[in-house]
């Protein structure tokens, strides 16, 4: 184990939770300062740290937590605190870097952003004036600059994803003909990781980016290629004020608008990295070298289809990729997915609500509402798939990978999951699974339908169908369970 104690604060987000998970991972001494630890109370590496809880604001908090460490780092801001975010992010710094003077910290790290000393946004300037504040007593500060950050849970990306997904014709700002130098969230977590291990304490500012520099509109068009989308219709228009943008992004997108207002303007800024200020100079680039946008947005949306299966939002395992949308990440990160859920308990055995799952289609029917059913695969087929046709191999037992109507068996865990993939034509991406728990004398059956559309259509086809839910689902659930409670005991 590496001798040195480092501490993040801003663990509860997005980086910095996956930082702490990272440094874990690589046999770090870790603190983190949190305000509310019941918010990391169900994370991975929650029992591999030392929880200080305190309030970033509270100079008597921030010396527990500083005691005895080596590297601090500074992961923490207040876009979401309004429009006086700078003036609130001043005063935790401040009160930070004297905690820090006082308690001779070795190095504070701070991850700020690319204003190539010409920043003229509320939010670039705030991040700008937080670096210098941190420095400013003599403790060595190691600021590095990112631009946007790509990766599931980033509101950076976040904007990008909806925007893109959402709008197949948007009317823009001008400023998405601006440059930009993305970066993938692993780099990020390599070069902060990497800050932990300098051989002497660093100050400085230093730049960090991708290997490709490209408009914002350029990575709206990568996005949509990579995900499947038609090409966007941008038409840049110079009457929308990042104020006027903001409240699109608020409404078009999950992220707030207080969030979106100061990152909208610092889109007016092109944000790329300065060679001369070349994190180079001071570590190694990531292992396996630096990702293109392409590979970063690809990795990024390859959890999509994870979201369905219950790992949206649990943790990561240890080896699970730092793309993949955490616990600690905003409510609003990550795919959008809809899903209706039914909940049902029964005095069934697991064995008997079992039987009554894995015989679910086929000749047997769909518990209910078969002639939506028949209907739904008559549709599909008029538009070339596979609708119902193809039935099931054995009427009452499944298997991982044979069809089933429409779907296929995805996963199937006996007495205790199926889930089932659509196979229908589709704007996106269909699931539908039965878990079985037992409590006591009871057992519980979930029935979830999920859909993760892709682009407009993929919402609309969503909403279109909803109404039907309301009748189809319920019932099934319902008459699964009949089923299973007339099946005889013993």
């Amino acid at each position: 184990m590496n001798n040195r104690l480092v501490l993040v604060t801003g663990a509860t987000g997005y980086v910095g939770g996956r930082l702490v998970r990272e440094l874990v991972a690589s046999d770090y001494r870790v603190r983190v300062l949190v305000r509310d630890a019941a918010k990391i109370a169900d994370v991975t590496w929650r029992d591999h740290v030392e929880v200080i809880e305190g309030d970033a604001f509270d100079i008597s908090d921030l010396r527990r937590a500083l005691a005895g460490v080596h590297t601090a780092y500074y992961l923490l801001h207040s876009l979401n605190s309004g429009k006086n975010f700078a003036n609130t992010e001043e005063v935790m710094a401040k009160v930070f870097a004297n905690a820090a003077h006082e308690c001779e910290i070795k190095q504070i790290v701070y991850l700020g952003g690319i204003a190539n000393d010409r920043a003229t946004s509320a939010h670039l300037t705030s991040r700008v004036q937080v670096g210098n504040t941190l420095a400013s007593l003599g403790t060595p500060t190691l600021e590095i600059r990112a631009g946007i950050i790509i990766g599931s849970g980033s509101a950076s990306f976040e904007m990008l994803r909806h925007l893109t997904e959402r709008l197949p014709i948007m009317t823009t700002p001008k400023w998405v003909k601006n440059r930009t130098h993305p970066i993938a969230i692993r780099d990020v977590i390599s070069y902060l990781t990497q800050s932990a291990d300098l051989a002497e304490p660093v100050s400085g500012i230093f730049d960090i980016g991708g290997l490709d520099v490209l408009t914002y509109a350029d990575m709206m068009h990568t996005f949509a290629r990579i995900a499947g989308l038609r090409k966007r219709i941008i038409i840049p228009v110079p009457v929308l004020s990042p104020a006027l943008s903001s409240l699109w992004v608020g409404l078009v997108t999950p992220v707030p608008a207080s969030i979106a207002r100061p990152l909208v303007g610092s889109l007016i800024n092109e944000v790329v990295a300065d060679p001369s200020k070349s994190i180079h100079q001071i570590m190694n680039p990531p292992t396996g070298g630096l990702h293109s946008v392409d590979s970063a947005i690809e990795l990024a949306l390859s959890r999509s289809s994870e979201a369905l299966t219950y790992t949206r939002w649990s943790d990561a395992t240890s080896n699970a990729s730092p793309w993949e949308a955490m616990r600690t990440d905003p409510s609003w990160a990550g795919a959008t997915v809809y899903s209706d859920v039914r909940t049902l308990t029964t005095t069934a055995s697991p064995e008997a609500v079992w039987q009554a799952v894995e015989r679910i289609g086929g000749a047997h029917g769909w518990y209910g509402s078969d002639w939506a059913w028949h209907l739904r695969g008559f549709l599909d087929r008029l538009v070339g798939g596979v609708g119902l046709r193809r039935g099931r191999r054995n009427p009452d037992h499944l298997r991982v990978g044979e069809s089933l109507d429409f779907w296929r068996v995805e996963d199937r865990e006996e007495c205790v999951k199926l889930r089932l993939l659509a196979e229908m034509k589709l704007p996106g991406l269909a699931h539908l699974e039965f878990t079985i728990t037992k409590d006591g004398e009871r057992c519980t059956l979930r029935q979830e339908a999920s859909f993760l559309p892709r682009g407009l259509g993929g919402h609309l086809y969503w909403w279109s169908i909803a109404p039907f839910h309301g009748f189809v689902f319920p019932g099934m659930a319902k008459n699964l369970i009949r089923f299973a409670e007339s099946i005889p005991k013993g």
